[in-house]
This record gives structure tokens, C-alpha cells and sequence, in this order.
């Protein structure tokens, strides 16, 4: 650190003598066209505020997030999931102190339930971070100092609305009077149009991030990637903003103010922004300072063997919620162009939760408990849910009554019931002729199996399209779409029938054929949705004998399974992975 406060001294000299003038390097250099492995995948959890419990949106990131890297694993990537907690702000000051708590203390207690609720969600995470552990200090120091001597922070005065709940600053267009929803006894007030929390008017001087150098950049990124930020009515939100302009950004609060927070480097009297100190947290998870940056003291557990390169940043998919997009979208890129880091590949910023359509909130006493839901329903079946409900573009709602509809008519009745119709002893599928069976429907397709063939010779294709966008909810459409075709299909060919024909070989024939049909849909079915039910796929592939060598994506083709079978390890019935529920 001393090496590094030595730099920013130097910077800061030069940073007076510059006033306001703009910065020497505008876009940043080569450092900037880092290139990483291509099989590495990097996917961000957003870093949750411990000013409360975790809450159902906050289990819908975690499982969101998950879903993607898990997804990653099964096209063979090599792959990273970042989550943590942001620990810093006059918020968690506040919240703090009116507990009467230590203020670590305080974030510790918050913090650790976050990380239970990860364990609890199964989440496959790499990394966790908390924003007050030292090593995070150390790389937003060194961010700070890449920013400064590359001329983009100043020193000025700073007029506007802040809201200490969004720890966000509002220019007077951005906010509106009016009363308070949550109290109409008091008197109206000032609030931020797009949060709605109360706004506060300051006036301070401290530290600004030239922002508005980087406007017209930050409109062609978006116009040259357009799937840089999704949903498209995001992209075209965060669009908006920029057309409209923007001043600078204030970057640090007065340390007389803001005391929790991380210091300016060479400046005590300073706290930098906490959006600043949580945003870098994407890059100290991948080993930032990285050592061409920093020198002998970096570390390098997450670069590659070319040290100059990390091995994951930058992040390939950046899973946010809607409210926090602009921070995301606008603020993050703009200091990473500042810093000479490339940018996130894709930020996608998903839709929020209602309770049986009406917005939650403490005071109606509607917010869902994702401990609880979990207890009540199971893990994978909540998972399932709050990924087949949730809302990319439009809030998703929230209902004990859709709950219980999801896990009836598509766990029991479609997923587990086709399974259950066609392992019976009394049918006795003959699993290790499948293979034999799959390479005579190309050139022997009876009419009778045309349909479904039809269906599921395409189907890895159409959710993969689905998936990729992170569609997940769609893409399981599309799955249980060919689930119920399948359980049709049983229906229509009764293979109970055709067992008890044992003295006719056409029968017998037809037995399997249909057997096959049948267990192949549950084969790609499961493996298509191991990201999102891992646990329950894992046991249903293991009940219908699928080599866990074959449960890759690319095995997720009509088949492309069957190549070796492995006696069945589960234990009890299919229709036991889906209890009925109490």
C-alpha cells in the first residue's frame, strides 16, 4: 500500500494543476484489448446491501446466476461464479449505529445470512466476497490510482439530490415532490421518480469521475453489441440516459460525513463512492490488481499462464436486478474505458417480483421468505419455479396457489408421471437396445413415432436458442411442451397392452420402440434442466440408467445416449422425487 499511496501523490499533483481540463488518454490503450481463454466463463451474482435479510428477489439472482453457470459447465466451459455481500455507505453506517452494533459486526451478522441463503440455493459459487475484506481495499485503492493518473478524477464542488437508501445522487429532472406512500400523515416530500426513496438536498466538495467524457464511447458500445445489456427495453432505458446526457459523477463523500466506508488514497478527509468500491469487486474476485498492473505484490491465483492476462475477467454475463441497472450499465463500463479494462460481455438485468400482483413490501407484510419457501417445497422445486415464473422483461408474480400449480401439472403430472409410466417392472424397458433402437429411426421411421421424432430431433436446438439469450423460463416451455407430447404419445400407443402380447415378436418390438420414445424425452428433458434442478435430474438420470459420462449438453441430442448403460443407483420409486406435499 505504501508503494501504492506513493503513486497517488504524484497523481494528485498532478491532478490539482490540471483543474478541469479534460484527460490525457481518453479511451484507454492495448491493455484495454485483453483477450482471456475462450472456453472461460465468468458469470457475476450482484454484490447484496446488508442492511437487511434476504428476501425472494434476491433468491431469484442467486438461482438466476446459478442456472447460467451451470448451463456453462454442461457446453463444457470452464467456469466462475462470483457472489458476496457490499458492505459500505451511510446506509449500512446508519443501520449500524441505530442498532447500536459494531459496524463489522453489524455487516458480519447480514453478510453471513446471504451466505447461508447461497448454501441453501445450491449455488455452485466460486467466490464469495465481502467488500470490507482487505484484499478488496487494496484493489479499489489501485483502481482509484489507475483513474487518477490516467486524468479522469477531479477535485470540484457537488450540488444535488441524494438518496442515502439507492446511495445515489439525482439531478432535479430525476426527482419530483410529492407525498410519502409509505406515510400520508407527513408532510410531501422529495422523492427519486425512479426509485422512489426519499432524496436529500447536498452540497459538498469532493472528488468527480469525468463521466461525461464517455457518453458518445458508451453509445456505441451498445449500438455496436447489442446484447451488451438485456432485455432490449433495458438497452433502450440505458440508451435513453445517455441521448439525454449526463454531468459528471461525484466519487467520494466527505470522511466528516461517511466514515465507513474506504478512504481516498493520499486523502483521509475523503471516502470513496460506495457504487465505485462494490463495482470493483468483479475484477479483485479474478486477482485484480493483476501484476502487469501492480507489480511484484499482485496477486496472480486467477490470471493464466500468461500472466498478463487473467483467466476470467472480463465477466461474460452480469446478472442485476432492473433497479440497479444504470450503475451497471452506464457507471461500471465507463470507469473500466477509464482504466484500460475491457468491458463485461453481457449484462442482463432481470424483472422484479410481485405477491399475488401486488407490489411487496414490509408494511403489507407480503414479502416471501426464500428459507421458508425452500423448507415448504423443496429445494429444486422452488428453483423451478422461480426460474419457470421469473420475469426478464416483466415482473414475475409470486403466489403459493401458481406454486403448487407448477409442481403438480409439470413435476408430478408431466415430468415425473412419463418417467413412472415406463420403468415398471411389468413393462421392463430393455435400456441397452435403445442405441440399436435410436439409429433405426433415421432410416425407419414409422408414422406412428413421426410426430415425436420430429419434436425431439430438433428440441436441444430450440432451447439451447432459448437459453443462451437466458430464457430459461421459455426454455423450459419449450421442454415440458415435449413432455406432455411424449405423455400423449404413451396414452395413444399403450404399452401396457402391447407387454401382455408376449407370444408376438412385432409386439414386443413395438413395446420398446415406444419405451424408447418415451424414456428418451425424460433423458433430454433431464438433461436440459440439471441447471436449474441439479439435484432432482441427477436422480431421475440415475433411475433411467444414464451413464453419468453422458449428461453433457452435447449428449442433450436425439441418440446421442444409451452408448453405455449403467445399472440404475436410485433407490425407491420415480413418483418418490416429487413427494406429495403437506
Amino acid at each position: 500500500m505504501n508503494a501504492c499511496l506513493h503513486r497517488f501523490h504524484r497523481a494528485s499533483s498532478r491532478l490539482a494543476a490540471a483543474g478541469t481540463t479534460g484527460p490525457r488518454r481518453l479511451f484507454g490503450s492495448s491493455k484495454q484489448q485483453r483477450t482471456k481463454d475462450a472456453n472461460s466463463y465468468y458469470v457475476t451474482q450482484p454484490i447484496f446491501y446488508v442492511n437487511s435479510v434476504p428476501h425472494i428477489g434476491h433468491f431469484y439472482t442467486i438461482v438466476l446466476a446459478d442456472t447460467i453457470k451451470r448451463y456453462a459447465d454442461l457446453l463444457g466451459k470452464n467456469t466462475k461464479l462470483s457472489a458476496g455481500t457490499d458492505e459500505h455507505g451511510l446506509k449500512i453506517q446508519q443501520a449500524a449505529e441505530k442498532a447500536g452494533e459494531d459496524t463489522l459486526a453489524f455487516c458480519t451478522r447480514y453478510s453471513d445470512r446471504f451466505r447461508e441463503l447461497e448454501a441453501a440455493s445450491n449455488a455452485s459459487v466460486t467466490d464469495f466476497i465481502r467488500t470490507s475484506d482487505p484484499k478488496h481495499h487494496r484493489a479499489v485503492a489501485h483502481f482509484w490510482e489507475r483513474l487518477v493518473e490516467r486524468g479522469f478524477i477531479y477535485k470540484g464542488k457537488h450540488e444535488g439530490w441524494y438518496a442515502v437508501s439507492d446511495e445515489a445522487f439525482y439531478t432535479e429532472t430525476q426527482t419530483e415532490e410529492r407525498a410519502d406512500p409509505t406515510d400520508l400523515t407527513k408532510p410531501s416530500g422529495r422523492f427519486a421518480i425512479e426509485s422512489g426513496q426519499p432524496v436529500e438536498w447536498v452540497s459538498e466538495e469532493n472528488y468527480k469521475f469525468r463521466l461525461s467524457a464517455f457518453k458518445d464511447k458508451l453509445v456505441e458500445w451498445l449500438e455496436t453489441n447489442p446484447d451488451a445489456v438485456y432485455p432490449e427495453i433495458r438497452r433502450n432505458e440505458v440508451l435513453g440516459w445517455l441521448r439525454s446526457g449526463f454531468d459528471d459523477l461525484s466519487v467520494s463523500r466527505p470522511r466528516s460525513r461517511l466514515k465507513w466506508g474506504i478512504p481516498v488514497p493520499g486523502d483521509p478527509d475523503h471516502t470513496i463512492y460506495v457504487w465505485v468500491d462494490a463495482l470493483v469487486n468483479y475484477a479483485t474476485v479474478c486477482g485484480y490488481p493483476w501484476p502487469e498492473d501492480a507489480g511484484a505484490g499482485a496477486s496472480d491465483s486467477s490470471t493464466s499462464r500468461n500472466s498478463r492476462i487473467p483467466e476470467f475477467f472480463p465477466p461474460d454475463v452480469q446478472v442485476v436486478g432492473k433497479d440497479i441497472v444504470r450503475f451497471h450499465a452506464v457507471y461500471w463500463p465507463a470507469l473500466l474505458m477509464a482504466a484500460g479494462l475491457p468491458l463485461p460481455k453481457r449484462i442482463l438485468a432481470h424483472a422484479h417480483w410481485t405477491m399475488s400482483s401486488q407490489k411487496m413490501s414490509k408494511s403489507k407484510g407480503n414479502v416471501v421468505d426464500p428459507f421458508e419457501a425452500i423448507a415448504t417445497y423443496g429445494l429444486d422445486p422452488i428453483r423451478y419455479f422461480i426460474i419457470r415464473n421469473g420475469g426478464i422483461s416483466d415482473d414475475g408474480d409470486y403466489s403459493p396457489e401458481e406454486v403448487l400449480v407448477r409442481y403438480k401439472k409439470d413435476l408430478v403430472g408431466q415430468l415425473a408421471n412419463l418417467a413412472s409410466r415406463c420403468v415398471s417392472k411389468s413393462l421392463c424397458p430393455d435400456v441397452e437396445g435403445f442405441r440399436g433402437i435410436a439409429e433405426q429411426q433415421r432410416s425407419q421411421l414409422d408414422i406412428r413415432d413421426a410426430p415425436l421424432y420430429n419434436l425431439l430431433d430438433g428440441l436441444a436446438e430450440r432451447t439451447k436458442a432459448k437459453f443462451d439469450q437466458g430464457e430459461f423460463g421459455r426454455g423450459m416451455w419449450i421442454v415440458f411442451d415435449a413432455l406432455a407430447t411424449a405423455n400423449k404419445y404413451i396414452s395413444n400407443n399403450q404399452p401396457w397392452v402391447l407387454a401382455k402380447q408376449t407370444d408376438d415378436p412385432e409386439s414386443r418390438s413395438r413395446l420398446q420402440t415406444v419405451l424408447f420414445y418415451a424414456l428418451e424425452t425424460v433423458r433430454l428433458a433431464a438433461i436440459m434442466l440439471q441447471p436449474v434442478m441439479p439435484q432432482k435430474t441427477e436422480l431421475l438420470l440415475d433411475h433411467i440408467s444414464v451413464s453419468r459420462a453422458e449428461r453433457s449438453w452435447k449428449h442433450a441430442r436425439f441418440g446421442a445416449g444409451w452408448q453405455t448403460v449403467e445399472p440404475s443407483r436410485a433407490s425407491g420409486s420415480v413418483s418418490t422425487l416429487f413427494p406429495k406435499l403437506k
